[in-house]
């Protein structure tokens, strides 16, 4: 029923901004026969990064100590292990980066940055500041699963928000190993109740970092906007105009930390989606384009609001890092807890991943693939990876869309946002780089027993 559900929504908006001609059109697209793999395409677009494409899996079985509700939650002290994660994290920027410690990682990560943005061969530099953006998609505030005058959690206690564990061994890195004051870090999801059970153990191991949400509370900042606009490419009329906020506008890097979920309604919610919370208003709400437009269409070969997120200069533009939280996984919005993925290595137990890459596409092309083998219900329908496309394909994209989320009309065309393609096969998970080919994905899996 909950698909059904989200499909009656689509129409019901669609035919509101008159997104379709008629509704059979988008049921007859949703009811596609979907085959048991996606299909296979060569590698489409530009890698991304000091090696193109790479993306790095790291996977500790040991890392979490939880056996699923009944067992108290998995967030609370003890249960995620801390220097198991935190050794996961420095095994994927020293892999992806192809440095020895995390220290030349991350300065190579900076480097590259400022190399590639025009600012010469320097690292990161005292002052500059960094937006960390997660996904509390569960703390969204008007789904009231965080009170909003006490800030405590009252439903969906163990839903896969990203982890404040995750966030305090970035924030470590950061401060330790680039040197960043924490005062200069920035936490938020501007959609988010920042749950007090969360915002304590953060808040504990770094007191002096802004923690930024929509409601403010004692300890919060506020979210609020600034002048710096975003324009949807599809160029929708008679809408308000939508603003970054403010500590996205004047940061000088943003890391961008997502979830390993499926969507009911977009098939995936990844580093793509995860920008749907990087504006100061609900992505449906009225008076506003409406961002499940887009990324809701059935239909093949559409425009989606991801790309105009991932290339936008304050968001993808501003991005030194993407990572994915794939600790624990399950599918929005339906799952309020999270699902055990049965193939090996995972061996019905939680994912247990972390997933890192400078490639956005690339990251969420390979987070995809985990996705649509571990579950038939979610991520396989016909338009899941559609944005993926897109994205790739920005400078000439199968939807036709003049992609340029910067300017007011139509000015300057974005370039390839990165690489996608589909592995060979779940068991070996090869791309193309993996398997000798001089384009395309890289995946290098590490293991930490």
């Amino acid at each position: 029923m909950e698909n059904l559900f989200d499909r009656r929504r689509f129409l019901q908006q669609a035919a509101m901004l008159g997104g379709l001609s008629a509704s059979r059109t988008a049921w007859s697209a949703e009811k596609e026969p979907v085959p048991d793999r996606p299909e296979a395409h060569p590698p489409l677009g530009k890698g991304q990064g000091i090696y193109p494409g790479r993306v790095v899996w790291v996977h500790d079985p040991k890392v979490i100590d939880w056996q699923g509700p009944g067992d108290g939650h998995w967030w609370t002290p003890g249960r995620i292990k801390k220097d198991r994660l935190q050794a996961m994290l420095a095994r994927a920027v020293m892999e992806l980066t192809g440095q020895d410690s995390p220290a030349k990682a991350w300065d190579k990560l900076f480097r590259h940055f400022n190399q590639t943005h025009g600012r010469g061969d320097v690292g990161y530099r005292t002052g500059e500041k960094i937006l960390i953006k997660p996904n509390w998609v569960g703390f969204i505030w008007r789904d009231r699963n965080v009170d909003p005058q006490t800030y405590q959690l009252v439903r969906r206690q163990d839903y896969m928000n990203t982890s404040p564990q995750i966030l305090i061994a970035l924030m470590t890195q950061l401060v330790k190993e680039v040197g960043v004051r924490p005062a200069d870090i920035t936490i938020c999801d501007a959609l988010a109740l920042l749950a007090d059970e969360f915002y304590q153990i953060l808040h504990e191991a770094f007191p002096e970092v802004r923690y930024e949400d929509f409601g403010g509370k004692p300890g919060r900042i506020k979210v609020k906007g600034s002048d710096t606009p975003l324009y949807w490419s599809c160029r929708p009329t008679g809408v308000a105009q939508d603003y970054l906020p403010a500590s996205f506008a004047e940061a000088t890097y943003l890391i961008n930390l997502a979830n390993l979920k499926g969507h009911t309604g977009a098939g995936v919610t990844l580093c793509g989606k995860n920008h749907f919370g990087s504006l100061v208003r609900w992505p449906v709400q009225q008076g506003y384009y409406d961002m499940h437009r887009g990324s809701f269409n059935p239909q093949r070969k559409a425009y989606r609001e991801q790309v105009d997120l991932l290339g936008h200069a304050h968001l993808g533009g501003k991005t030194v890092l993407n990572l994915i939280d794939g600790i624990l996984t399950g599918k929005h919005h339906i799952d309020p807890t999270p699902r055990r993925w049965k193939a090996p290595p995972f061996n019905d137990f939680w994912p247990c991943s972390v997933l890192a890459s400078q490639d956005a596409v690339a990251v969420d092309s390979v987070a995809f693939d985990f996705i649509w083998d571990a579950w038939e219900d979610c991520a396989r329908m016909p338009r899941g990876e559609d944005y993926l496309h897109e994205a790739a394909l920005a400078d000439n994209p199968p939807s036709g869309t003049f992609y340029d989320p910067n300017h007011p009309t139509p000015t300057q065309r974005l370039g390839s946002l990165g690489v996608h393609e589909h592995w060979n096969n779940p068991e070996e998970r090869k791309y193309s780089r993996n398997l000798g080919r001089p384009e395309g994905i890289e995946l290098l899996a590490a293991r930490i027993d």
